[in-house]
């Protein structure tokens, strides 16, 4: 059988090869047209069972079927794995878009929300089929046929034009290489960093230091490397990927001003005024100028302490580094030395108690801790041999999750951090059908024979992938739509990956999940003082970064107008000089590289990891009340916000948790600007 054809169980990610893609998704897309024709044409009244059930079970086939693909070309790209997924991403996005405007599944639902039926359904259900109705009209499916097929047309090139830019991105990432002969050159690199580069270079077959641009290489260089004229050169490099400074054929600039212009043209046809105000619909947000107006009023809070940090950063690098005007390719340099000086530890020290084995450790136990569950490694094809497989398991030993776990930084998997969801919880006849999630980083793998280190800035990226994960793995919802992750608005969904952020800075949590590389010994309490101590260390500046990026996307969405002549790049110039205290020399082109807003969902989005931060903050704050590691507060989470998935508004389940409507109080506490 066609291992994508076979979803019986876990993927076969052993199994499956390039040439299973075309037919199974031809298959599964003629099945599924199939069904959905004999149930439009049935003329008895739609029921759950007899008309939302089927059409449920032929979706998720083909999404599961679609998902393993998708997951492959971000994990492990090739040229043959990128060509079927390329030749098919059309296919698949014209069954949605007809999916989305076909008036007689319209009509069903319609009919099944009229009924005396609907009344009956659970909460979860009638949820969903609210849902299916917005998606519909935001689906072009009340658009006139001409308008039908130019909306359609527009998914389409959309969705082929996000896949190109985030290909763009990864190629040009990998395009680029620096070999060093003499160490000197890297004087100030870590000695665990230096070792990375040599078992590059020898993996290549040379001699001396390699250097590229993802994350594992990119970072340590704009961090410790003594060399300005290497930081500089690293810089330029990251920071022009992907635009007219390299090859033609990478440059996302004129991806990103269609995409723009697209958006816009798609949100007018639906009656919509601009993107932002489409993207919102699904949202805890109301309106986009409820959204700047939050961003706003934050960025001004946040203002004072970004300009005192940079201005305390200069005085830093002019007096004791001799950088009387730090640029950009400094910044990360010197900030560094500054809170080595200030608080007496540097990153790399830390970085020695955090051996991947005992953080994994102290992860899963707290998890275990809050919730009263179990987590154990299993076996599982995977497709990469770093990559884990674990299952987790309620108090009566049975399993209630799994997930795969792909730490490290390769050149065929796209750069970030991020969750997916490869199966989800819903009820099968009498059984029911157990989670299964992607967690995947881009970490340094281990070196010299040594367990891989984490900084502690990786162990907390950890942390808020795992949070997502855990939002998908321990719903108790039964019905799909609504089921983990699903249904859950955007804007709230940051929620339980920002809150679990927030135990990497408990001493209870840590001292667990520490041990040195070489004597085995725990992170010594007064080395954790430093660290919290130094928590809120350049605060300001963070989060009028973030605020920046925000604005940024929210106004190429709301009031930019694609056919003023102006690009993406000259407004977030502007906002930059309007909120951002750290100003990027003229050749970035961080737009290029925005893979967010412009290949994933985020677009008119980005706002979300601040409005959720104040969510999880606040809800974080009634474990700080009661002990933080209280099993009650842990199992109230679960059972409130976890547990519940999309089947409610996240605003009722917040205040189901908290027992009142969020306040920003905590979030000003937690990033030191109460």
């Amino acid at each position: 059988m066609n291992p994508l054809l076979d979803l019986s169980g876990l993927p076969r990610f052993s199994d499956i090869r390039p040439e299973h893609v075309t037919p199974a998704i031809e298959q599964l897309l003629a099945e599924n047209r199939g069904l959905l024709a004999t149930l439009i044409a049935d003329a008895a009244p739609p029921t759950w069972d007899g008309f939302v059930a089927p059409m449920e079970d032929a979706n998720e086939r083909l999404s599961r079927a679609w998902g393993q693909v998708s997951h492959l070309h971000s994990v492990a790209d090739a040229p043959e794995l990128r060509e079927a997924y390329n030749a098919n991403l059309p296919r698949i996005t014209e069954y949605y878009a007809d999916l989305g405007q076909n008036e007689g599944l319209f009509g069903k639902f319609k009919s099944l929300r009229a009924s005396r039926d609907f009344q009956s359904l659970s909460a979860p259900r009638r949820k969903i089929v609210d849902n299916e109705l917005r998606d519909f009209r935001l689906g072009g499916a009340e658009l006139a046929e001409n308008d039908k097929a130019r909306f359609k047309a527009i998914q389409e090139e959309l969705a082929g034009l996000g896949a190109r830019f985030e290909e763009n991105i990864l190629d040009a990432t990998n395009a680029w290489v620096r070999w060093i002969e003499d160490p000197a050159e890297l004087a100030g690199v870590p000695d665990d960093v230096l070792q990375m580069f040599r078992e590059a270079a020898q993996a290549d077959g040379k001699t001396g230091y390699k250097l590229s641009l993802r994350a594992p290489s990119y970072m340590p260089i704009l961090q410790f490397c003594d060399n300005r004229a290497l930081r500089e050169d690293l810089y330029r490099a990251y920071s022009t990927r992907a635009s007219e400074f390299g090859p033609e054929t990478l440059d996302n600039t004129a991806l990103i001003a269609r995409i723009v212009e697209l958006r816009h043209e798609a949100a007018r046809l639906l009656g919509f005024a601009n993107y932002a105000e489409v993207s919102l619909e699904p949202k805890m947000a109301r309106s986009p100028a409820e959204v700047l107006d939050f961003l706003e009023t934050l960025g001004k809070r946040a203002k004072p302490y970004a300009e005192k940090d940079m201005a305390e950063l200069r005085a830093y690098a002019a007096s004791d580094l001799g950088l009387a005007d730090p640029q950009a390719w400094d910044i990360g340099y010197a900030s560094e030395k500054l809170r080595e000086t200030r608080y007496a530890f540097s990153e790399q020290e830390v970085k020695e108690y955090f051996p991947e084995p005992k953080v994994l450790a102290g992860l899963f136990k707290l998890i275990e801790t809050l919730y009263g569950l179990r987590i154990a490694e299993a076996r599982a094809p995977v497709w990469h041999d770093d990559v884990k497989f674990y299952t987790i398991s309620d108090e009566q030993n049975q399993p209630i999750g799994q997930f795969y776990l792909d730490l490290y930084a390769r050149e065929t998997k796209r750069g970030g951090a991020w969750m997916d969801d490869a199966i989800t919880r819903r009820r099968k006849d009498a059984a029911i059908q157990t989670p299964v999630a992607y967690l995947n980083c881009n970490f340094t793998r281990s070196i010299g024979g040594k367990p891989a280190l984490f900084t502690h800035d990786e162990v907390i990226t950890l942390f808020h992938e795992c949070g997502h994960g855990l939002h998908h793995l321990l719903t108790q919802v039964e019905d799909l739509g609504v089921s983990g992750i699903n249904g859950v608005e955007w804007d709230a969904v940051e929620l339980p990956s920002q809150f679990m952020e927030n135990f990497c800075w408990e001493w209870e949590v840590l001292k667990h999940m520490t041990a040195h590389v070489d004597t085995g010994a725990p992170l010594p309490r007064e080395l954790f003082d430093k660290m919290l101590a130094a928590k809120n260390f350049q605060s300001g500046m963070q989060t009028a970064r973030q605020i920046e990026f925000a604005l940024f996307d929210m106004h190429l969405h709301y009031d930019f107008d694609p056919a003023s002549g102006g690009t993406a790049l000259e407004l977030l110039n502007a906002i930059r000089q309007r909120v951002a205290v750290v100003i990027p020399p003229a050749f970035n082109r961080f737009p290029n590289n925005f893979s967010h807003i412009f290949a994933g969902g985020y677009a008119a989005g980005y706002y979300s990891y601040k409005w959720a931060e104040v969510l999880s903050a606040d809800a974080y704050a009634l474990f700080e009340e009661n002990g933080v590691l209280n099993p009650r507060i842990g199992r109230r989470f679960w059972s409130e916000i976890l547990g519940v998935g999309g089947s409610r508004d996240a605003i009722d389940s917040f205040k189901a948790f908290r027992g009142r409507e969020p306040t920003i109080d905590a979030l000003l506490r937690h990033n030191g600007m109460a």
